[in-house]
Order: structure tokens, then sequence, then C-alpha cells
């Protein structure tokens, strides 16, 4: 026998006789060799990436030696092995520069939770439904069999495979193996995506992708509903940044506006926050071009193919005067011509739109705006050589026979209007490489366990944050807790074995990963958008407002994102920086809307829209529109790990499927709803600030 999986019995005497003298024990003490060789008490510091979004940050791990509980041959038991005791961002990598967020802090928590699924499950035959949570243990040997004949009995134009967004080798690898099996190509699935940003930049600058933001070197920044800050695209590159362009600079600090309609983040450490309506935010865009150009600062020509998507560019934009954008927007006439001069003046400028500004049903024409404004006063950069995945719709799975899912929980994160979770339970095989059971993979047939990153070959290719091309790769940095193995390695595995094999060039994940990037496929050009994608159009929103009175506006959560990290108990004590919840969320309402409806804080609310309702406790802000209701994602979990199942509600549930025309994605700020008190404060909403009544208003200062 292998000594690394000796096992050795009973190794300790005294308690072996300790559990014997009180007549038959319960459990043996297993004591497996160690598999490790490492000086007890010296750190190892190795490098790795963090996984827990696609900015693709470089850590540093703190690795000592230490005793921890395994599994290994389906036994539990205790060796001695180097453990990741401490992530920290890696120095000098281009994207992080030994940063590292609050969420990369805590993605060590992935590899130790109790909660983790560490070894093959199948789901229990029965009478119980799809979904029920009932599994039973396989060995590896017998999960693969059961695949590769699943595989076998499938038309290949009939699997279908589902991931979460990874720029990256793992990405590709799953599409090469769709490819040879002769199935579609997957679908990367985020609710809070940003393929309209990506579409409109392809328009126009060319590039399908999002931007590096230049905030280093700006002396003005102007976002337009970008949390920039917090959670969207590359937040730690961005602070990094931001940080240069405010302090790093002797006698130059930069100027940041930020224009949205829901206190974010970022828009509390902005110098000016400007509110504006929901789905105008092109509108204000281009208000600011035309004072620009009208007073001579800027040429029209100088905005390039950006300012020709703008309909009536090239004559100044004359329907756009800062009065004409005053009664569309809500922003005074002299506050846009003031900004726009600023703007103007102070060089170089940044602009750019993401999150509620383009998840509107013009979310396009948004987008274009702000591209065309920022191509005026500066030009754009982009991060080379980076090909990211076109959009597929979720619903696309509706007529697969077999369902591979890897990382994506798209039951969860999808609105209950799109049916997503009935389209899934009708696929008769369904398979999940997930390390926890959460809402999508409770529904599968066959869970086939991944490593965590840190056990596991990892690799990143991020489509921004640096000026140059970023690529990404590290080692395990300790061996496996349990019987897991690496998703990719399984389908090589499996692809070896069909009768139809599919020819995959690696032995291995890690070969794949040393061989490094795979050449750029051509990718065929795409047409201009139907329609007059240029032209502003009224955004549509799904509810009547004389019934549904507000905007609704779902948000990624600081600490849990959409919701896929909420398994994370370190992210659920990690306050939320304007409200302070933890283990809870909250609905957002205007202060003083919030008084003449009658509702305090704490108070149990009913929000509802034409597709559902949630109940949640209220948060009276005033960083808030009075017509808007805002809600961080995250929360609402029916089936995450102890530590998320049942607590808070979804807001994406409630979620009209409606969706920009261009792209085909969810419009998930185009929903409105209504708002009743149902209850008292029952204590569900815990802060770690208390009120915001709490204490009086501090003393004018003379």
């Amino acid at each position: 026998m292998d000594r690394r999986r000796f096992i050795k019995l009973s190794a300790l005497t005294g308690s072996s006789a300790t559990l014997a003298s009180c007549g038959n024990p319960e459990y043996h003490l297993i004591r497996f060799v160690p598999e490790d060789k490492l000086t007890p008490g010296i750190a190892v510091w190795k490098p790795s990436i963090c996984p827990l979004c696609s900015a693709g940050c470089g850590l540093n791990v703190r690795v000592m030696d230490g005793e921890v509980e395994v599994l290994r041959d389906g036994k539990l038991g205790l060796t001695r092995m180097g453990l990741a005791k401490k992530l920290e961002g890696l120095p000098d990598h281009p994207i992080n520069h030994g940063k590292l967020c609050t969420r990369g802090l805590a993605a060590a928590e992935i590899t130790y939770h109790p909660d983790r699924v560490g070894h093959p499950l199948k789901r229990a035959a029965g009478p119980g439904a799809r979904g029920d949570g009932k599994f039973e243990e396989i060995s590896w040997d017998q999960a693969i069999g059961e695949l590769v004949a699943k595989l076998d009995a499938t038309d290949p134009k009939k699997l279908a495979m589902v991931m979460r967004r990874q720029p990256g080798l793992r990405a590709e690898f799953m599409r090469q193996f769709a490819m040879k099996f002769g199935a579609p190509e997957p679908i990367a699935f985020e609710v809070f995506g940003d393929d309209v940003v990506r579409r409109a930049n392809e328009l126009s600058f060319g590039s399908y992708q999002l931007p590096t933001l230049d905030l280093a070197d700006a002396r003005y920044v102007i976002s337009f509903g970008a949390d920039f800050l917090g959670t969207w695209n590359s937040p730690v590159a961005q602070n990094v940044a931001y940080g240069q362009m405010r302090q790093g600079r002797p006698g130059v600090r930069g100027k940041f506006v930020q224009i949205e309609y829901r206190m974010s983040q970022t828009g509390a450490n902005a110098d000016e926050w400007v509110p504006v309506r929901p789905g105008t935010e092109g509108v204000l865009a281009l208000g600011l071009a035309n004072v620009i150009m009208k007073s001579g600062a800027r040429k029209a020509a100088d905005a390039g193919r950006a300012g020709t998507l703008i309909e009536g560019w090239g004559e100044g934009l004359a329907n756009y005067t800062p009065q004409e954008v005053e009664k569309k927007t809500g922003v005074p006439a002299a506050r846009i011509e003031r900004l726009a001069k600023e703007f103007a003046e102070q060089r170089p400028g940044v602009a750019f739109a993401a999150g509620a500004a383009v998840a509107q049903t013009n979310g396009l024409f948004n987008a274009l705006a702000v591209n065309a404004l920022q191509a005026l006063v500066a030009e754009v950069h982009f991060m080379p050589g980076v090909q990211v995945a076109r959009p597929r719709k979720i619903e696309d799975v509706k007529d697969a026979q077999v369902l591979l899912v890897d990382g994506a929980n798209p039951v969860y994160a999808s609105p209950q209007a799109a049916k997503v979770r009935e389209a899934i339970a009708q696929i008769p095989y369904i398979v999940s490489f997930g390390i926890f059971i959460d809402e999508t993979s409770v529904m599968a047939d066959l869970i086939l366990p991944d490593h965590s990153f840190l056990e596991s070959w990892v690799q990143a290719m991020p489509e921004s944050g640096a000026r140059t091309a970023v690529v990404s790769m590290a080692g395990p940095v300790m061996q496996p807790l349990h019987e897991t193995r690496s998703t990719p390695d399984v389908l090589i595995d499996v692809g070896k074995k069909l009768k139809k094999p599919v020819d995959l060039p690696w032995k291995s994940f890690e070969e794949m990963v040393k061989a490094g990037p795979l050449p750029a496929r051509a990718q065929a050009e795409r047409p201009l958008p139907r329609g007059e994608a240029g032209k502003f159009a009224e955004p549509q929103f799904d509810g009547n407002p004389n019934e549904y009175a507000f905007h609704f506006l779902p948000y990624p959560s600081q600490a849990l994102l959409d919701g896929s990290l909420a398994h994370l108990p370190m992210l659920q004590e990690l306050p939320d920086p304007l409200t302070s919840a933890v283990w809870s969320n909250c609905v957002e309402i205007n202060t003083q809307t919030a008084e003449k409806l009658g509702i305090r804080q704490g108070d149990i609310v009913e929000v509802a829209s034409t597709q559902g309702a949630i109940r949640v406790p209220a948060f009276p802000s005033p960083g808030i529109a009075p017509d808007v209701l805002a809600m961080p994602a995250g929360q609402g979990h029916e089936n995450f790990t102890r530590y998320a199942t049942g607590r808070g509600a979804n807001p994406i549930k409630i979620l009209a499927q409606i969706t920009e025309p261009e792209t085909g994605a969810v419009a998930w700020a185009a929903t409105r709803v209504k708002i009743r008190k149902v209850a008292d404060a029952d204590g569900s909403l815990v802060l770690v600030a208390g009120s915001l009544t709490d204490y009086p208003p501090e003393h004018p200062h003379r």
C-alpha cells in the first residue's frame, strides 16, 4: 500500500484506552501519515489567484504545518499537512499590486467550509422529487462510468453547459470540450452582467470588452452608475488607481463626480453626487457634450467613430441643450453647464457607464452616449489580447438532454419570470461540478465535486485592470482535504472513455496551464445594432406607475456580490458600508418617503412587482431618490449551506423578464414595485451601527 494512503488505526494509545474503558467506542480515531514535509512554525508563501470575481487578483498564500480533518478512501480522519493560513495580495502583481479586497481575504473559507461536498454524490433512488436534496455517496469510478454512459447515449447537440463567467483557460477548456463533443458553446451566466457595456465598446471603439480606466492620471472623473470602488469590473485595481488620482500626485487632486439615483459605496466617496432619473444617464452625457462642443473646447470630429453613432452629433447635439436635458433628467441646467466646463478644462478626463445606467431597456443608448462623451475629451484604453465570450440566454438550456453546470447558480440568480427552475427541472440528466449544494446543484442527478482553488492549478486572463495583457497561473498551495477532483481532469478522463472519444490535446489541466494561452481565435464582425441605438428612446418599465409607484433597484452586495458568496461566514459578518447590516438584508427607501408612509427602520414591508412579492425589513436612507427602492442581492437562498439558507430575501426573484433589445441582457433596473408595511420591526434586521437616528445632528461649526 502507498505510504501516503497508509492508515494507522488507534494511533493515540491513551485515547483508545479511554474509549475502550467506556465500552464499545462510537468511533476509532484514524490518523493518516503526514502528507507534507514542513517545519512546524515556519511559514512558506505560495502564489495563487483569487477566484471570487473575474478581476484575477494575485494572491500570496501563507502555508504552515498543521493538523486537519481529511477524507481519504472514504474514511474521515486526521493528518498533518501544509495548510493555507492567510491570503494576502501578491506584491508587484500587475492587477492588484499587493492589495486585496475583503472578499479576497475571506476566500480561504471555501477550502475549510464544513458544508463542502467531499465526494461524488448521486441522487437517491425512490419516490422523492428532484431537488429534495437526497443524495447517496458513490465512488469516482461509478460516477465517471455513469456520466460516460449518459454522454454516449446523448445527441451531441443536446448537451448544454452552463458556467459562471471566468476569463481564462478554464473557460477555454470548457469551450474546447463542447466543440470537440459537438455541443453548442457553453453559456457564461451572470445576472449583473456587462454585455451591454461590451457591445457599446465594440461599436464605439472596436473592442468587445470592459475598459481599463485611466484613473491614476485623470484630473476629472465622471461615473455614470458604475460602482467601480465596490463591485464593478476590477475593484482592487481601480481602488489603487483612484488612490493615486486623489493623493499620489503632489499638488494635484483629481475631482470625482458620481451620477446615480441610489448612493453606492463609490458614490459616497465622490466630491459631487448627482441624482438622475432612471434611464436618462445617456441624455445627461449628451447634455455635457453639447456644452463642451458649443463652447469650442472640443470639436465633434474629436470623438471619432464613437460620435458618429449618436444622432445629431455632427450638428452639435442641438436637441440636448442644458435646458432640454434638465426636463428629462431632473439635473438643473446650471449644474450641467458647470460640470461640462470643469470636465473640458480639467484634462485628462475619464467618463464611463455601468450598473443601473445600462441595465435599462435603453441601456445601449446610455452606454454609447457616455462613450461619445469620453471619446470627445480623451482616448479609451483596453487590455490587449482579450477575448470575451458572447452572451447566450440561460433559457437556451430548455431543449437539452444533459446539462453540465460549472460554478453557476442560475436557479437562484434568475428572475422567477424567466422560469429557469422549471426549464432545468425538465432536463433528463443534470451534472454539477460544484463543491457546495446550492439551488441549482440540488437539482442534479450527479455531483462531481471540484477541488477548491487552493488545491488545484489555477489560471486567469482578466479583460481589464492593466494597460498590458496579464496572464497569471499557479499550482496548488496545499493537498486536497477531501476526495475531490479537478473538473477539467474529470472531463479529460470522461472524454477518453466515450465511444467517440473527445480528442483533447492535454493529459491534464496542469499541462494545459503550463502550455500557456491558446492562439486567439477569429471572431466574426458583428453588424451595427438593429434600429436606432444612438437615438434616445424613453426607458420602458414593467408595471403601471399608477399602481407600482417605485423604481426597483437590486444591486450587487458589497460582501456577497450576486449571492455566490453568501455561504462564507466572514462575509456575512461584514457590515454593509452604508447600512451596516450583517447576516441580513433590507430594502432602502428615501427617508421622507418612509415618513409619509409610516415606515420606520426595521419595519417589515412587502415589496411587490407584477411578478411576485418579498418581505424584508425597511431601511430609510437619505441617499436614495424619493421614487426609488433599492435592495442588495445575495440573501434569500433556499439551499446554500448552513450560513446562507433561509436568511433574508432575494430581490432578483421579483424582477420582470424585460431585456435590452440589442444584446438580450436582462434589464434588471427596469422593474417597478409597490411597498406596504405588514408588521413592526421584529429584530431580523441586524445593524452594527444601530440607527441613523440614534444620535442628534452635530451642531453647525461657527
